[in-house]
């Protein structure tokens, strides 16, 4: 059955089933439940150019995907467009994903707003003072942000997780336990979020009249072999760290693989406590020595940022709803008394 037979079936124009089918608030209850029962049972899938037509809607959210020789794929973004997808599919939307090259993400984004091929956007990989901030502003598409950018003016929507907090929390429950010697492996120093992980770890050092070595931190990509190559550095130095914290349970691979190599027990010779996106792939239970975590699902968050974009797109109503999630703090057997 196409729009045109259902429109004639329940004497109602195309226009009104398709507004009714979108949820617009001029629909009537009454007449949206009409439209809704007789969808469910005549089968009547929406064609998206003709409700594109009656709408001027496209039924999409976009994102700029960076990719280029040399970029490395990354497993926590895949899961962010998993949640995204999740909630595209259940709202029978669409998912417009824009490959662009690092250096011209703004270029990017503009572009596919002027396209006319999606209702909204979604901005992540925030950076301090992240410029394209100002470019999405000055656009009449609305937009979530997934996560924030240190010096900007948060006057904009966003879902975060208190990254600071997460990280203090967890460099001090290491403080706890008796260490003094911390080390972070983090995630590239231009990123908010690694900023704020970091921060959290200063914060909490400082009140114990500690300090975090220079020595003592690596930014880097968030693959294993960074993680090893970093935790391999820290095991060279004269003093090497009692503890390391890492911003990714993938990071925490290539650490786990060093000190294995090096002979020493994860939870007795060191600590380790890792940030958890919830990766399917990659679950810290599952570690030799099950890993002690912050925890905050990645495909959650890709989930919610779609929901709430899908009902401005659905409603017209601009908002500015932010939301900064707390991570989870969850102890298990990497994480020990310092040795003595």
């Amino acid at each position: 059955m196409n729009l045109k037979e259902l429109s004639k079936l329940l004497g109602l124009s195309q226009t009104t089933i398709s507004r009714a089918l979108n949820g617009y608030p001029e629909v009537n209850a009454a007449t949206r439940e009409r439209v809704l029962k007789a969808v469910k049972e005549t089968g009547y899938r929406p064609n998206k150019a003709a409700q594109r037509l009656a709408t001027g809607k496209a039924g999409s959210i976009g994102l700029v995907m960076p990719t280029a020789p040399g970029h490395h794929s990354d497993v926590h973004f895949g899961e962010f467009l998993a949640g995204l997808s999740e909630a595209a599919v259940r709202h029978d939307f669409h998912l417009v994903v824009m490959p662009s090259d690092p250096d011209d993400e703004a270029g990017a984004l503009r572009r596919l707003a002027a396209s006319g091929n999606v209702d909204a956007l979604v901005l992540a990989y925030m950076r301090s003072n992240d410029q394209r901030l100002a470019m999405l502003r000055s656009l009449s598409l609305p937009f979530i942000v997934h996560g924030r950018s240190r010096g900007a003016e948060e006057d904009y929507p966003f879902v975060d997780i208190d990254n600071e907090a997460a990280f203090y929390e967890a460099a001090k429950l290491l403080l706890q336990l008796g260490h003094k010697r911390v080390a972070l492996i983090n995630g590239q120093e231009y990123y908010d979020f690694a900023i704020r992980r970091k921060q959290g770890v200063v914060k909490a050092l400082a009140e114990k009249q500690l300090s975090l070595s220079p020595d003592m931190v690596s930014h880097s990509a968030m693959s294993d072999d960074c993680g090893l190559a970093a935790m391999e550095r820290f095991l060279r130095l004269p003093e090497r760290p009692t503890s390391v914290l890492c911003s990714s349970t993938v990071l925490a691979l290539g650490a786990v693989r060093a000190i294995n190599m090096a002979g020493l027990k994860l939870g007795e010779d060191i600590s380790l406590i890792a940030h958890d996106d919830v990766l399917p792939v990659l679950r810290p239970e599952h570690f030799s020595v099950p890993l002690t975590t912050t925890r905050s699902a990645l495909r959650a968050a890709g989930s919610r940022i779609a929901e709430r974009l899908i009902d401005r797109t659905k409603h017209d109503e601009a908002e500015l709803q932010q939301e900064l999630w707390k991570a989870e703090l969850i102890v298990r057997s990497s994480t020990g008394p310092a040795p003595v």
